[in-house]
Order: C-alpha cells, then structure tokens, then sequence
C-alpha cells in the first residue's frame, strides 16, 4: 500500500500532523518510492523534518527497507543489500537509503538508534503489513545500550558543532541526549526535538535555536548562547543520560529475534510467491 499522510502509525513518535513537519509543497514522496526495482517494506521520512528543526531549503531524507529476491541471496555472489537514491524532484532533493528487510532487523538488534527512529517515524510515505509488524515488535529490541547509541552520537555532533559552529550539529547533539533520556526513561522511542521539549526538562534557549536554524540552514549559534551556559548544558544532558541508563528498567537483550526471524522468512516467501505469480500473470487471490 502506497500513501502520502499520517496514516495509522502517525501517533507512533509524537508527531501526528504532516502540516507541521515542514515539508516542501508539491513534491511527490511516493513516486521516489514506485521507481526502485524491489518491493518495499516501508518508506519514512527521517532527518531535519522528523526531528523539528528543518530549514526552508533542507534535503528530504527518505528511509526504509526492500526485499531482494530470494536468487539474489542464495548464489554466490554477495548480494548489495543497501541501496541508495539521491535525485532532484521539482528543486528539491530527495536522499532516498533503504536495506534488504534482513540488513535492516539485523541492524535493529545491534542498538541502532538510527533504524528504529525511521521505522517509527511518523511520516510515513509507503507501508505493509510488513511495516506494520515490524513497528509491533520494536519494543522487543529495545535494551538499556541504546543509551551507548545516543551518547556516541551526541559526541560526534558536538565535535562537529566545535569545529563548524553551526546550529544543525548543536541541535542534533540536544536532540540526541534527549531522545536517550527519554528512552531510558519511558522506553519509548521519541525523535521529535520539540516533543522533546514538552517531555523532558531543557534549557529554554531551544525553541530560539531551533526558529534559526528553520530560518538558515547553515546558520552559526552567533552570541544567542553564552560557550560557558552551552557547555553546562549539555555535560548536564550527558550526565542525566548516565544515570538514566543506570536506573532504567529497559533489559540488557533484546527479545524479539525469533518473532523478527519469522517475520524476515515469511515476507521473502511471501514475496516469491507473488514474484512467481507474476511470472504466469496470476494475480494472487
């Protein structure tokens, strides 16, 4: 099933409203989507438009999972399994990166923060019934190292914010403590900054950060934040990302593998039966 809307899964995440996502008018979401060569399990918007803070002139990234056809992962040749797209529809550019369904579980159970958020990303572009199971299951592969994730992030991006002084990388350094804390709290996955910020306590400068940012997407912080106020803010998010990852009641394994093992094995059956069908012009009943 293809569509471009909220959909049942848009309460998943925080965000229920495409409106207020700050995509790009016109332009085709779905069609990005129709072109690739494997049937997909879902597509989301991920990046700047699923976290809150996109600017005007921001690329759209599109994220998800495919399925490659069985011949493709029992030869000898090692299969691509991950596949990229980046095009220009209408002036805007579209970053489309999907996985072959058993990449993008594998990925789910090594604490990847990443592939949850664009599983559960609100936006949702195309789903399955697929899309739909695999979103029941994320709870079961959520672990108290998803807090490792977060914090490795935010450390990258902050080195980044030292080195360029934009404000993407210091909202994407907030965004990534917060969505943690509020992990290892709730044990819900929340990407959306300014949900954040009604979730979770943060310094009150954010919503100013991110207004600029919207505004530029290159912009620097200026003097908007004093360096000694931002440097305590953030080792206070780092330090109550710590000892949220100490007293979270989230366990130390994941516990979906067989449900997510049999979810992988029936979709690519599924998939080469309608892929055989095809062949004779059978549609299936």
């Amino acid at each position: 099933m293809v569509g471009l809307g909220p959909g049942p899964l848009a309460a998943v995440c925080g965000v229920t409203a495409w409106e207020g996502a700050g995509l790009p008018g016109g332009v085709d979401l779905t069609g990005i989507v129709a072109d690739q060569p494997y049937p997909m399990v879902f597509a989301t918007v991920s990046g700047a438009h699923l976290y809150g803070f996109p600017s005007v002139d921001s690329d759209v990234d599109l994220r998800g999972a495919h399925l490659l056809p069985v011949r493709d992962l029992v030869g000898l040749a090692q299969p691509t399994e991950t596949q990229t797209v980046m095009t220009d529809r209408d002036g805007v550019e579209l970053d489309l990166v999907t996985h072959d369904l058993r990449k993008f579980v594998r990925l789910m159970l090594r604490r990847n923060g990443y592939v949850l958020e664009q599983l559960l990303s609100p936006l949702v572009v195309h789903t399955s019934a697929a899309h739909s199971a695999l979103v029941g299951l994320a709870p079961s592969v959520l672990t108290r190292h998803h807090a490792h994730h977060y914090r490795g992030f935010a450390a990258t991006q902050r080195r980044l914010f030292d080195r360029t002084g934009e404000l993407k990388p210091l909202l994407y350094t907030f965004r990534a403590l917060l969505t943690g804390v509020h992990l290892m709290r709730s044990g819900r996955v929340l990407a959306h900054l300014p949900s954040l910020l009604e979730a979770e306590p943060a310094p009150t400068y954010l919503p100013d950060l991110i207004a600029a940012k919207q505004a530029a997407e290159h912009g620097g912080l200026g003097d908007a934040v004093a360096g000694p106020v931002l440097d305590r803010d953030l080792a206070e998010l780092a330090s109550r990302l710590d000892q949220a990852h100490h007293e979270t009641r989230l366990p130390e394994q994941p516990d979906g593998l067989a449900q997510l093992n049999e979810l992988v094995v029936t979709a690519r059956l599924s998939d080469r039966v309608s892929r055989a069908l095809a062949e004779t012009g059978v549609r299936p009943g």
